[in-house]
Formats: C-alpha cells, structure tokens, sequence
C-alpha cells in the first residue's frame, strides 16, 4: 500500500462472495497451519457470508477496487453476549464484529488494524460507542490486534461450545 492509497470500507455484494470466500479460506488455511482449532470445524462457509450481505453484515475493505478484508458487521446484540462469564465495560448499543479475515496479498502491512479502524469510525457515524469483539484463546494476531487498539478484555463468551475471549472498547 502506498501513501495514495484509497482505503474504503463498505456494504459487500453477493457477486464479491468468490472472492470473500478465497480470502476467508486463506485466513482457515492459516488458523490450521498455526495449529489453531479455530474456524476448523466448517464454519464460516460460502452460506455465512451470502447470510452476512443479505442481512446487511457484510462488509469489505477495500484499496481502490481490490478486496483486502471481510468482516461481518452486525448493529444489533449478540445473544452469546448476553451470558459471558465476567464483565462488559457498558451496557448500552454497541457494535458486533465477527469473522474478520484480511487477504493473505495484503498479511502485515497494517490492514486488520486500519479495518477496525474504520469500523470504529462507522459505529460512531451509527451513534454507537461500544465495539465488542470475541477470539479464539490462541489467535494471536488477532489478540495483537485488539491489544494495539486498546480493547478491554472483558472475559469469556461461548459459540458452539468453545469458550471465546471477549473484548470491547468504549468509542469517544
């Protein structure tokens, strides 16, 4: 990426699914290949990204027109949220982010970080002042990620009978 890039965060479309889910199966392959159970079980699929855009989740970052990360999106509670096992830091609104997954063309050059950048700046724009976020105990990057921008942990949620880290960060 160079210093006239054109970074843009934005709705997906159902003809971007093949290359959404070329960038997903990257990001699979790579949570194997760091011995992580993480993401190894099926799911996400094709069916969970055409269900993310057809309900408004859906969401691409891009550079110019080339697709550089997903990540579903959702204005709304988490019902998995609702039972964690510690503490939120607010009880109010706040924004879900989930299957977050960065093209391997674009791996280390900043981009999950500018990508929850701009979903802090779209919550906002949402008059909503809460991200919340859960991970996987051994996704490292991601735990990386959350730490540089100053998510709070928050303790443990459950999806599909793991245990997930939680996290949120109050916006403004």
């Amino acid at each position: 990426m160079n210093t006239t890039e054109k970074l843009s965060l934005r709705k997906a479309n159902l003809s971007e699914i093949p290359q959404i889910w070329q960038i997903l199966q990257d990001a699979i392959e790579q949570r194997r290949l760091d011995g992580s159970s993480q993401w190894q079980d099926g799911y996400p699929n094709e069916l969970s990204i055409k269900s993310d855009i057809e309900k408004d989740y859906g969401y691409v970052f891009t550079e110019d027109d080339s697709i550089l990360a997903y990540a579903a999106i959702i204005f709304d509670k988490e019902p998995a949220y609702e039972n964690i096992e510690g503490k939120w830091l607010t009880h109010g609104d706040y924004t879900v982010v989930h299957r977050v997954a960065v093209s391997k063309l674009a791996k280390g050059k900043g981009v999950a970080t500018k990508l929850f950048e701009s979903i802090e700046g779209l919550s906002v724009e949402n008059n909503i002042y809460s991200i919340k976020v859960d991970t996987n105990f051994d996704n490292t990057p991601m735990l990386k990620i959350l730490d540089r921008l100053k998510y709070t942990y928050c303790g443990e949620v459950y999806f599909r009978g793991s245990a997930r880290k939680a996290f949120e960060k109050r916006l403004v």
